[in-house]
């Protein structure tokens, strides 16, 4: 890893309504890193990152205020509530994996894998399935990577959660992303699956330098596979720092006293 912004955030803030989601939240993602976002239901989380994927418009300028900024590898992704003409840029470099999978159902898997390359070849031809031989064969590398291929020719709504999953982070793959947003990935898994998933992108930043921001309630899930630990409460970042350095007090302090009760046994103390 190298101390290299590949995502900037600076004073981001989100109102919907009379709640404010993101309350001036700046934040640097340096090259290689792999960050974990929690905090209670609401905290922001989810908003940040699809404010980062600018799928999430954040908040114009208060008067008096100079207002928030996002930028993706030292290119604009929005500014002053509004998401850059160049945000096409930023999003071909980064992919995007939700708590639902977001797969086509009726499409094979591979068919869902290969859509990662459309930034990349003509559009008429992804829509026909007339793949190059060069997605042809980064999709299979793909589905092989994250221990999938068996199943590229079945329809993705035929295939349990996790595999599903990991044919999202097979699409990214084709995509050639540098940065994994994963919003939620395993919330829906069980608890084996949910484990592949994470040693799958903690492997990816490891093995290939990609960097990873994920976004998990599952709290030792966040200290087990990630470096860093950004905390979100009521729309405020509250922790940034190692997760070694995120204890008991401070966990209790962000999730409120309840989290004593649901504590898992071997939590730092």
């Amino acid at each position: 890893m190298t101390s290299d912004p590949v995502l900037s955030i600076r004073a981001a803030s989100k109102t919907f309504g009379s709640r404010r989601a993101l309350d001036t939240v700046s934040l640097d993602v340096n090259r290689g890193e792999m960050i974990a976002l929690i905090g209670p239901s609401g905290s922001g989380k989810s908003t940040l990152l699809r404010s980062i994927d600018g799928l999430q418009t954040i908040d114009a300028p208060r008067e008096g205020e100079e207002g928030g900024h996002i930028e993706a590898f030292g290119g604009p992704v929005q500014a002053k509530g509004r998401v850059s003409g160049e945000v096409r840029k930023a999003r071909i470099r980064i992919g995007f994996i939700a708590q639902q999978f977001n797969l086509v159902g009726r499409l094979s898997l591979f068919s869902n894998v290969a859509l990662g390359s459309l930034g990349r070849i003509p559009f008429v031809r992804g829509l026909f399935g007339q793949w190059p031989k060069e997605t042809r064969e980064a999709a299979m590398a793909a589905l092989a990577r994250v221990g999938v291929a068996d199943y590229a020719g079945q329809r993705a709504n035929t295939l349990s959660g996790g595999q599903q999953q990991r044919g999202a982070i097979a699409r990214a793959l084709v995509q050639k992303a540098k940065i994994i947003l994963a919003d939620e990935p395993v919330a829906s898994l069980d608890p084996v699956s949910a484990r592949k998933v994470m040693e799958i992108l903690r492997d990816l930043n490891q093995s290939d330098g990609l960097t990873v921001v994920v976004t998990l309630h599952q709290v030792d899930y966040a200290l087990r596979y990630c470096d860093r630990v950004v905390a979100l409460k009521a729309g405020r970042k509250v922790y940034d720092g190692p997760a070694s350095g995120l204890k008991r007090e401070k966990l209790i302090d962000i999730y409120g006293p309840e989290f004593e009760d649901v504590f898992w046994e071997g939590a730092p103390q």
